[in-house]
């Protein structure tokens, strides 16, 4: 027997036990069974089939959802969403017995509590009164007051209108005069996440969810038509074409049996289908079907291009441990929550738990492959469990149609704050090497339960009962910039003069005898004037460039005889190493959400980009919740006043400087292969397929499958978007180096040096950035010293 923690602030969290709150009050806490010893403490039993007292899963909830409310428009509803319905109505109070209800009728609720007990709970079967209080313990912030069926319903007139179900590419289009004037139709939609299994073999596949639609009024005049975007659109080719089609199967029971419709219009990726055979309620799915496999195809994938949609699912709030669930859909509906079934905490099994999504993602899958899916943590505060770091999915699961699930389990190392975080997700296709990845970003910790609860005595000193810290962030103490001048270890003395006529950006020029001191002994391979050489970082008469290896002798400090014309202060090191930020293409809202993720001190970024007049009352309501906020601001201000200076001021430039004055180095490093990525993709065009070529040995089938998704109706790629495949292509070759930022950078500029007309002759921001990342070791000793940071 269990007690429930919760009773003094019950009736916040669930209004419909305040009854009980109030016994348990006056009664001194004393110990109260909750739906353990008397399971039907709420249940009425009605003989009437048509009323809301109705019990299990036959209950008729639609009626709760027809109403829309301001903050939640056809979604699930929270109690106190429905509780703002039940008072905006104007009380009857003679309509207080339960009845069929329609949308215009709800106000009997409100007189009737016990039948609005019984239709909360009946509907809702996780929440806070009758959770496992052991679980509860464990995992604080997994109880969840959210109905997870995602089903919407809308009431229309003769007028007619459409329907879609929310997240989705589901709709339900009503033509005028579909009902007569003065009659109204409830048209209702809801998406079954797995389809009928018996659609996915080697002829047929199924590329949407099954969908429910509910009428209210079969007295109709007019057809009604369902528009859905699938995850798959037939090939182009004159084969695919003739042997395979897009169809939509439909029946009247969600067993089936199934019928194909003759009425459907296919464009691309989407059907839109006329149903003239009405009924109360209606399952119909999409699929792709082949008349027959011919060789070299082997199964109906081989006919289409499929997309496969993938989501990651986490619990509201993180914990010290806690379980992501990476889930592969048949199709692109990916819900909003998931119920979670088969979640584990020291060997048990947990209850059911909604659990939300983080993120999402779609990719291209010519075939049903196995898959290997690893999810490794950006920040070093969190891992992810050794067994779980890699998991498999088979061919077969993919070809099944229905959700296959793998589970993670994340774990905070030490006894450090909580705060969020970001981890990448990968996808391999194991049989060749095609690879997927992006980034997510956990939601922020549990707010600590004792602001929210007064627990009784007996249970206030119970070990299993934890919170999480009330920080939602790492406290984070940046180091003061010190501007001074370089310490350098190594110089080197010139053996030859060397002039150009033609200037080359980040190319040093010197005189023989000239004394150049040397930022690192790492060398950089790169294209000259016209041909590949080594070179170091050097700096002289207050300029940073690259010096060939073989035109110097590198000496030690000791042995340089004046160093006058190699000095440098940290200031303008800076300022000169992040100067290819002024030439980068970049994408505003990436930038913004990567910097505002990974720093944690918005005064630190005021104070480096001259705000620091800025204080707390410059930030409205929306800003001062989050660290996070309050650090987007201020780059959102700073962006302003760039902007309203073209001439003098660049964001992107400004922004790395200040980063570097804060050491953020890590996030510089993520932000230079990100713009460098993308400005080259833009910088190749139709050239990236040679790159390509070179970098990876791609085949023109794997260019293909990469150009595939941004070709235009004409089935070409134009110039305007020849960036994109190139992106994409990049983008999946730098995640096989992990963090190794240098390599990527460094055999991102040798491949493009090899190219038949190199783009780097010209474009040289590659090369800077190089410059850059071979600096950040000598910048961070002389900028940060140690002495200043115990100070």
């Amino acid at each position: 027997l269990y007690t429930n923690p919760f009773w003094n602030e019950l009736s916040a969290s669930n209004p419909f036990v305040h009854d009980i709150a109030a016994s348990n009050r006056n009664e001194n806490n004393k110990n109260l069974s909750i739906l353990k010893e008397k399971p039907y403490l709420f249940s009425k039993v009605s003989s009437n089939s048509d009323s809301l007292a109705s019990s299990g899963d036959e209950l008729d909830i639609d009626c709760l959802l027809r109403k829309t409310s301001a903050r939640r428009s056809g979604r699930s509803k929270s109690v106190s969403d429905f509780m703002d319905i039940v008072d905006n109505q104007r009380f009857n109070p003679r309509k207080t017995i339960p009845q069929k209800t329609v949308a215009s009728d709800m106000t009997w609720l409100q007189s009737d509590r016990e039948a609005y007990k019984v239709a909360w709970l009946s509907h809702r079967q996780l929440t806070r009164s009758c959770l496992d209080l052991e679980a509860m313990s464990h995992s604080p912030g997994w109880a969840q007051t959210q109905a997870t069926d995602i089903h919407v319903v809308c009431k229309m007139n003769h007028e007619g209108g459409s329907v879609q179900l929310p997240d989705s590419d589901i709709n339900i289009h009503v033509p005028v005069g579909h009902v007569l004037p003065g009659e109204f139709q409830e048209v209702g939609l809801k998406a079954i996440l797995n389809p009928p299994s018996s659609f996915n073999n080697e002829l047929s596949s199924t590329i949407s969810p099954l969908i429910e639609l509910t009428l209210s009024n079969l007295n109709t005049r007019e057809a009604i038509f369902l528009e859905v975007k699938v995850a798959a659109k037939v090939k182009n080719d004159p084969l695919s074409q003739v042997m395979s089609d897009i169809v939509c199967l439909f029946s009247f029971n969600k067993e089936g049996p199934f019928k194909k419709l003759e009425n459907c219009y296919t464009y691309q990726d989407t059907i839109q289908v006329k149903l003239t055979d009405l009924s109360h309620v209606m399952y119909a799915v999409i699929a792709v079907q082949a008349k027959k496999i011919q060789p070299p195809a082997t199964n109906v994938w081989d006919y289409v291009h499929r997309t496969v949609s993938v989501g990651i699912y986490g619990p509201k709030y993180i914990h010290p441990s806690f379980t992501a669930v990476f889930t592969v859909f048949g199709h692109n509906y990916i819900p909003g929550k998931l119920t979670i079934c088969d979640i584990k905490k020291g060997g048990k099994n947990m209850p059911p738990v909604v659990f939300q999504l983080w993120g999402k993602h779609t990719f291209l899958l010519e075939k049903p492959q196995d898959l290997n899916i690893s999810l490794v943590s950006c920040d070093p505060d969190f891992e992810v469990k050794m067994e779980d770091q890699s998991k498999n999915i088979k061919e077969e699961e993919l070809k099944t149609g229905e959700m296959v699930r793998q589970q993670f389990l994340f774990s905070m190392l030490g006894c450090r704050e909580m705060h969020f975080f970001v981890f990448l997700v990968q996808i391999k296709v194991l049989k060749s090497s095609q690879v997927t990845q992006f980034h997510v970003t956990t939601p922020d910790p549990a707010p600590k339960l004792s602001g929210v609860i007064n627990r009784p005595k007996h249970l206030q000193n119970r070990k299993e009962i934890k919170s999480a810290p009330w920080l939602l962030i790492p406290t984070v103490k940046y180091p003061k910039f010190q501007d001074k001048t370089l310490s350098v270890n190594t110089y080197g003395v010139a053996l030859k003069t060397v002039l150009r006529q033609n200037k080359i950006d980040y190319l040093l020029e010197y005189f023989k005898g000239d004394t150049i001191a040397l930022l690192g002994e790492d060398k950089v391979k790169a294209i000259g004037q016209t041909k590949i050489k080594e070179w170091y970082v050097g700096v002289l008469r207050r300029k940073i460039g690259l010096v060939h290896c073989k035109n110097i002798k590198v000496i030690s400090k000791e042995q340089a005889m004046d160093t006058t014309d190699s000095e440098l202060t940290t200031r303008n090191l800076v300022e000169q190493i992040a100067l290819p930020f002024k030439k980068l293409t970049y994408i505003y809202s990436v930038v913004l959400s990567t910097v505002s993720e990974s720093v944690y001190d918005w005064r630190a970024l005021a104070e480096v980009l001259r705000y620091s007049h800025m204080s707390l009352d410059n930030f409205n309501e929306a800003h001062a919740d989050k660290e996070s906020e309050r650090v987007a601001h201020v780059v959102k201000r700073m962006k302003e006043d760039c902007h309203a200076n073209k001439k003098k001021r660049l964001f992107l430039y400004e922004l790395i400087v200040a980063l570097l004055k804060i050491d953020c180095q890590g996030l510089v490093a993520r932000l230079t292969q990100d713009t460098i990525i993308l400005t080259s993709a833009v910088k190749l065009g139709k050239y990236w397929r040679e790159l390509a070529e070179k970098l990876a040995r791609l085949t023109k089938q794997q260019i293909e499958a990469y150009e595939v998704p941004h070709r235009g109706k004409n089935g070409v790629v134009s110039l305007e978007m020849m960036w994109k495949p190139a992106y994409d292509f990049l983008y999946t070759w730098a995640a096989h180096y992990g963090d190794s930022y240098r390599d990527v950078l460094q055999d991102l500029q040798s491949a493009l040096d090899k190219m038949k007309n190199p783009v780097t002759k010209h474009w040289r921001e590659l090369t800077g950035t190089l410059i850059l990342v071979n600096c950040m070791e000598v910048l961070r000793a002389s900028a940060f010293s140690k002495m200043e940071e115990e100070e």
